[in-house]
Protein backbone atom coordinates (compact mmCIF):
# COMPACT_ATOMS: atom_id res chain seq x y z
CA UNK A 1 0.00 0.00 0.00
CA UNK A 2 1.41 3.15 -0.69
CA UNK A 3 -0.37 5.74 1.29
CA UNK A 4 -1.15 6.88 4.47
CA UNK A 5 -3.80 5.75 6.93
CA UNK A 6 -4.99 7.90 10.23
CA UNK A 7 -5.68 6.69 13.42
CA UNK A 8 -4.52 3.54 15.01
CA UNK A 9 -5.87 0.82 17.51
CA UNK A 10 -7.90 3.45 19.72
CA UNK A 11 -9.36 5.26 16.81
CA UNK A 12 -10.75 1.99 15.86
CA UNK A 13 -14.14 2.70 17.86
CA UNK A 14 -12.58 1.15 20.71
CA UNK A 15 -13.11 -2.50 22.50
CA UNK A 16 -16.54 -1.81 23.05
CA UNK A 17 -18.09 -0.85 20.13
CA UNK A 18 -15.83 -3.04 18.41
CA UNK A 19 -17.03 -6.54 19.62
CA UNK A 20 -20.32 -5.67 17.48
CA UNK A 21 -18.37 -7.14 14.36
CA UNK A 22 -19.23 -10.69 16.02
CA UNK A 23 -15.77 -11.89 15.19
CA UNK A 24 -16.06 -12.00 11.49
CA UNK A 25 -12.67 -13.73 10.22
CA UNK A 26 -10.97 -10.80 8.04
CA UNK A 27 -8.16 -11.59 5.85
CA UNK A 28 -5.52 -8.39 5.19
CA UNK A 29 -3.63 -8.41 2.16
CA UNK A 30 -0.95 -5.61 1.73
CA UNK A 31 2.84 -5.68 0.87
CA UNK A 32 4.09 -3.32 3.23
CA UNK A 33 4.81 -4.61 6.68
CA UNK A 34 4.15 -1.68 9.07
CA UNK A 35 0.86 -1.23 7.20
CA UNK A 36 -0.23 -4.66 7.35
CA UNK A 37 0.11 -4.73 10.85
CA UNK A 38 -1.31 -1.64 11.87
CA UNK A 39 -4.79 -2.56 10.46
CA UNK A 40 -4.97 -6.02 11.62
CA UNK A 41 -3.97 -5.14 14.82
CA UNK A 42 -6.82 -2.27 14.50
CA UNK A 43 -9.28 -4.56 13.22
CA UNK A 44 -8.23 -7.26 16.03
CA UNK A 45 -8.99 -4.73 18.47
CA UNK A 46 -12.33 -3.43 17.04
CA UNK A 47 -13.47 -7.52 17.35
CA UNK A 48 -12.88 -9.29 14.25
CA UNK A 49 -10.22 -12.05 14.20
CA UNK A 50 -7.80 -11.26 11.48
CA UNK A 51 -5.18 -12.82 8.75
CA UNK A 52 -2.78 -11.58 6.90
CA UNK A 53 -1.29 -11.75 3.31
CA UNK A 54 1.39 -9.55 1.82
CA UNK A 55 1.02 -10.77 -2.16
CA UNK A 56 -1.80 -11.84 -4.37
CA UNK A 57 -0.63 -14.96 -4.54
CA UNK A 58 -1.00 -15.97 -0.82
CA UNK A 59 -4.12 -14.16 -1.35
CA UNK A 60 -5.21 -16.76 -3.29
CA UNK A 61 -4.15 -19.55 -1.35
CA UNK A 62 -5.63 -18.26 1.79
CA UNK A 63 -8.72 -17.89 0.63
CA UNK A 64 -9.08 -21.37 -1.04
CA UNK A 65 -7.98 -23.17 2.60
CA UNK A 66 -9.75 -20.52 5.46
CA UNK A 67 -12.52 -19.00 3.24
CA UNK A 68 -12.60 -15.39 5.06
CA UNK A 69 -15.37 -14.18 5.65
CA UNK A 70 -14.57 -10.49 4.09
CA UNK A 71 -10.42 -9.62 2.39
CA UNK A 72 -9.21 -6.49 2.11
CA UNK A 73 -7.14 -5.54 -0.50
CA UNK A 74 -4.73 -3.19 -1.27
CA UNK A 75 -4.44 -2.59 -5.30
CA UNK A 76 -0.57 -2.14 -5.51
CA UNK A 77 0.94 -5.58 -4.87
CA UNK A 78 4.01 -6.84 -6.13
CA UNK A 79 2.85 -9.77 -8.13
CA UNK A 80 -0.80 -9.32 -8.87
CA UNK A 81 -2.51 -6.42 -8.88
CA UNK A 82 -5.32 -6.15 -6.98
CA UNK A 83 -7.91 -6.23 -9.55
CA UNK A 84 -6.24 -9.91 -10.90
CA UNK A 85 -6.78 -10.90 -7.45
CA UNK A 86 -10.44 -9.94 -7.23
CA UNK A 87 -10.73 -11.72 -11.05
CA UNK A 88 -9.53 -14.44 -10.17
CA UNK A 89 -11.67 -15.19 -6.66
CA UNK A 90 -14.50 -14.58 -8.92
CA UNK A 91 -13.68 -17.76 -10.97
CA UNK A 92 -15.49 -19.95 -8.45
CA UNK A 93 -14.27 -23.12 -10.47
CA UNK A 94 -10.85 -22.75 -9.38
CA UNK A 95 -11.43 -22.82 -5.82
CA UNK A 96 -13.95 -25.80 -4.72
CA UNK A 97 -13.89 -24.55 -0.68
CA UNK A 98 -14.51 -20.91 -1.48
CA UNK A 99 -16.81 -21.16 -4.30
CA UNK A 100 -18.85 -19.18 -2.22
CA UNK A 101 -19.23 -15.12 -3.09
CA UNK A 102 -16.32 -13.83 -0.63
CA UNK A 103 -16.45 -9.79 0.01
CA UNK A 104 -13.81 -7.75 -1.24
CA UNK A 105 -12.71 -4.57 0.05
CA UNK A 106 -10.34 -2.89 -2.40
CA UNK A 107 -8.19 -0.02 -1.03
CA UNK A 108 -7.36 2.12 -4.10
CA UNK A 109 -4.78 4.94 -4.46
CA UNK A 110 -6.72 8.57 -4.34
CA UNK A 111 -8.27 10.07 -6.67
CA UNK A 112 -7.75 6.72 -8.52
CA UNK A 113 -11.61 6.93 -10.54
CA UNK A 114 -10.04 4.57 -12.92
CA UNK A 115 -8.64 1.84 -9.29
CA UNK A 116 -13.06 2.22 -8.71
CA UNK A 117 -14.53 1.55 -11.61
CA UNK A 118 -12.07 -1.66 -12.65
CA UNK A 119 -12.38 -2.51 -9.12
CA UNK A 120 -16.05 -3.03 -9.21
CA UNK A 121 -15.82 -3.91 -12.81
CA UNK A 122 -13.73 -6.97 -11.14
CA UNK A 123 -15.88 -8.45 -8.71
CA UNK A 124 -15.11 -6.02 -5.95
CA UNK A 125 -17.85 -5.17 -3.30
CA UNK A 126 -16.84 -1.51 -2.35
CA UNK A 127 -13.63 0.41 -2.12
CA UNK A 128 -11.87 2.86 0.24
CA UNK A 129 -9.61 5.67 -0.80
CA UNK A 130 -6.59 6.29 0.13
CA UNK A 131 -6.05 8.61 2.77
CA UNK A 132 -8.42 6.61 4.39
CA UNK A 133 -9.18 6.65 8.39
CA UNK A 134 -9.71 3.14 10.42
CA UNK A 135 -13.15 4.60 11.41
CA UNK A 136 -14.31 4.46 7.82
CA UNK A 137 -12.81 1.32 6.56
CA UNK A 138 -14.58 -0.83 9.65
CA UNK A 139 -17.80 0.71 8.72
CA UNK A 140 -17.51 0.40 5.38
CA UNK A 141 -16.23 -3.30 6.39
CA UNK A 142 -19.31 -3.59 8.58
CA UNK A 143 -21.63 -2.50 6.26
CA UNK A 144 -20.07 -4.88 3.73
CA UNK A 145 -20.97 -8.28 6.52
CA UNK A 146 -24.49 -7.33 6.80
CA UNK A 147 -25.32 -7.35 2.99
CA UNK A 148 -23.17 -10.64 2.99
CA UNK A 149 -25.06 -12.22 5.62
CA UNK A 150 -22.46 -12.20 7.94
CA UNK A 151 -22.34 -11.42 11.91
CA UNK A 152 -24.92 -8.81 12.49
CA UNK A 153 -24.32 -5.62 14.72
CA UNK A 154 -26.05 -7.53 17.73
CA UNK A 155 -24.21 -10.91 17.55
CA UNK A 156 -27.32 -12.57 15.22
CA UNK A 157 -25.90 -15.02 12.66
CA UNK A 158 -27.67 -15.05 9.13
CA UNK A 159 -27.20 -17.47 6.54
CA UNK A 160 -29.77 -17.62 4.03
CA UNK A 161 -33.14 -17.60 6.06
CA UNK A 162 -31.78 -19.19 8.81
CA UNK A 163 -30.84 -16.77 11.65
CA UNK A 164 -29.50 -17.43 15.19
CA UNK A 165 -29.22 -14.90 17.70
CA UNK A 166 -26.75 -15.91 20.69
CA UNK A 167 -28.18 -13.50 22.94
CA UNK A 168 -31.94 -14.23 22.57
CA UNK A 169 -30.95 -17.97 22.23
CA UNK A 170 -33.43 -18.26 19.63
CA UNK A 171 -33.29 -19.81 15.70
CA UNK A 172 -35.13 -19.21 13.28
CA UNK A 173 -35.82 -20.44 9.72
CA UNK A 174 -37.56 -18.43 6.89
CA UNK A 175 -39.23 -16.25 10.20
CA UNK A 176 -40.53 -19.30 11.87
CA UNK A 177 -39.06 -20.45 14.99
CA UNK A 178 -36.64 -23.70 15.76
CA UNK A 179 -36.98 -25.15 18.95
CA UNK A 180 -32.88 -26.67 19.76
CA UNK A 181 -31.69 -28.33 22.55
CA UNK A 182 -28.28 -26.43 24.16
CA UNK A 183 -25.95 -28.65 22.64
CA UNK A 184 -28.01 -28.40 19.35
CA UNK A 185 -27.43 -24.49 19.42
CA UNK A 186 -24.02 -24.32 19.96
CA UNK A 187 -23.34 -26.58 17.47
CA UNK A 188 -25.46 -24.68 14.99
CA UNK A 189 -24.00 -21.36 16.34
CA UNK A 190 -19.97 -23.47 15.04
CA UNK A 191 -21.37 -24.12 12.00
CA UNK A 192 -22.64 -20.54 11.10
CA UNK A 193 -19.82 -18.78 12.55
CA UNK A 194 -17.63 -20.96 9.66
CA UNK A 195 -20.00 -20.70 7.34
CA UNK A 196 -18.64 -21.62 3.54
CA UNK A 197 -15.59 -23.34 5.32
CA UNK A 198 -15.59 -27.38 6.12
CA UNK A 199 -14.94 -28.55 9.74
CA UNK A 200 -14.22 -31.86 10.66
CA UNK A 201 -15.81 -34.03 13.09
CA UNK A 202 -12.75 -33.84 15.69
CA UNK A 203 -13.12 -30.06 15.47
CA UNK A 204 -16.87 -29.88 16.04
CA UNK A 205 -15.79 -32.57 19.20
CA UNK A 206 -13.19 -29.66 20.36
CA UNK A 207 -15.08 -26.85 20.04
CA UNK A 208 -18.98 -27.83 20.79
CA UNK A 209 -18.47 -30.87 23.68
CA UNK A 210 -14.46 -29.61 24.73
CA UNK A 211 -13.21 -33.16 24.70
CA UNK A 212 -13.23 -36.01 22.87
CA UNK A 213 -15.99 -38.60 24.08
CA UNK A 214 -12.29 -41.16 24.15
CA UNK A 215 -12.52 -40.43 20.63
CA UNK A 216 -16.29 -41.57 19.54
CA UNK A 217 -16.99 -39.49 16.64
CA UNK A 218 -20.47 -41.02 16.23
CA UNK A 219 -21.64 -38.16 18.92
CA UNK A 220 -21.37 -35.52 16.04
CA UNK A 221 -22.67 -37.63 13.40
CA UNK A 222 -25.97 -37.88 15.54
CA UNK A 223 -26.25 -34.07 16.54
CA UNK A 224 -25.78 -33.22 12.85
CA UNK A 225 -28.77 -35.47 12.22
CA UNK A 226 -30.65 -33.68 14.58
CA UNK A 227 -29.92 -30.38 13.13
CA UNK A 228 -30.94 -31.45 9.73
CA UNK A 229 -34.10 -33.11 10.56
CA UNK A 230 -35.16 -29.59 11.72
CA UNK A 231 -33.55 -27.38 10.14
CA UNK A 232 -32.79 -28.68 5.76
CA UNK A 233 -35.93 -31.22 6.26
CA UNK A 234 -38.83 -30.95 3.31
CA UNK A 235 -39.22 -28.22 1.51
CA UNK A 236 -40.84 -26.05 4.00
CA UNK A 237 -37.22 -25.26 4.98
CA UNK A 238 -36.26 -24.21 1.83
CA UNK A 239 -33.00 -24.92 0.36
CA UNK A 240 -30.27 -27.25 2.09
CA UNK A 241 -27.67 -25.87 4.39
CA UNK A 242 -26.29 -28.60 6.21
CA UNK A 243 -23.41 -30.23 3.37
CA UNK A 244 -21.45 -33.24 4.37
CA UNK A 245 -18.13 -33.07 2.98
CA UNK A 246 -17.42 -36.95 2.77
CA UNK A 247 -14.13 -37.97 4.29
CA UNK A 248 -13.49 -34.66 6.21
CA UNK A 249 -16.49 -33.16 7.91
CA UNK A 250 -19.45 -31.09 7.44
CA UNK A 251 -19.85 -27.54 5.75
CA UNK A 252 -23.03 -25.32 6.27
CA UNK A 253 -23.08 -23.04 3.16
CA UNK A 254 -25.29 -19.86 1.54
CA UNK A 255 -27.93 -21.87 -1.26
CA UNK A 256 -26.89 -20.32 -5.16
CA UNK A 257 -28.49 -16.98 -5.86
CA UNK A 258 -30.06 -16.65 -8.94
Amino acid sequence: MHGMLSGGPQAAGGAASGASGGEAYLLVVDDEPNIRELLAASLRFSGFRVASAATGEEALASVAAERPDLVVLDVMLPDLDGFTVVERLREQTQWPQAAEHVPVLLLTAKDGTGDKVQGLAAGADDYVTKPFSLEELIARIRAILRRAGGPAEDGRLVVADLTLDPLAHEVTRAEKPVALSPTEFKLLHYLMANVGRVVSKAQILDHVWAYDFGGDLSIVESYISYLRRKLDSGPAHGPKLIHTVRGIGYALRRPPQG
